[in-house]
């Protein structure tokens, strides 16, 4: 991949990004232009679109297990909330594309990505010791409970109370 086709790819897939959170529909944005061009097909915009999720969710998690160590659990759910907030529309696309898959290969590949992402919250909550079934049933009952506070599209507050992490942190830095 070229510098060029790098840049691009990355331009276009901000532009679906910004075309599914407006629309909010879990629909693929294929109408954006260059993303025929640039993706190919469905499952290679999906599997981009998984990453981008995956990727601020880890960051998210890790965040929130910074500032709240004490908490593993909630603090997990919280930042798959917070992801999913900051993402409404990779989120969207992702949960219809799992419950409606055009395919065996996206209903594969929609699988092994949501096993990994509950084995992946379940380890970090430290409820599991091991990636597994064990695992992905811990996990998808973290996302089930941060699921019920999550509403789609809806603005978060950005003023929080900062927590004892951050307050211990402000006065030894002071």
């Amino acid at each position: 991949m070229t510098w060029t086709s790098h840049h691009r790819r990355g331009d276009v897939l901000r532009e679906v990004v910004r075309a599914a959170d407006t629309r909010l529909d879990g629909r693929l944005p294929v109408d954006v232009e260059g993303v025929t061009e640039t993706f190919g097909d469905e499952l290679t915009l999906l599997g981009a679109l998984q990453l981008r999720w995956h990727t601020r969710l880890a960051g998210h998690v890790e965040r929130e297990l910074a500032d709240q160590p004490l908490h593993l659990e909630d603090a997990v759910a919280r930042a798959w909330g917070k992801a999913a907030a900051d993402m409404p529309g990779i989120r969207a696309i992702i949960d219809h594309h799992v419950a409606h898959p055009t395919g065996a290969e996206m209903a594969r590949t929609t699988a092994v990505a949501t096993a990994k992402e509950h084995e992946m919250l379940a380890l970090m909550a430290g409820r599991a010791s091991a990636p597994g079934e064990a695992a992905q049933r811990v996990g998808r009952a973290i996302e089930v409970a941060a699921r019920t506070s999550y509403v789609p599209g809806a603005v978060r507050p950005t003023a929080a109370t900062p927590s004892l992490v951050q307050r211990i942190r402000a006065v030894l830095a002071a």
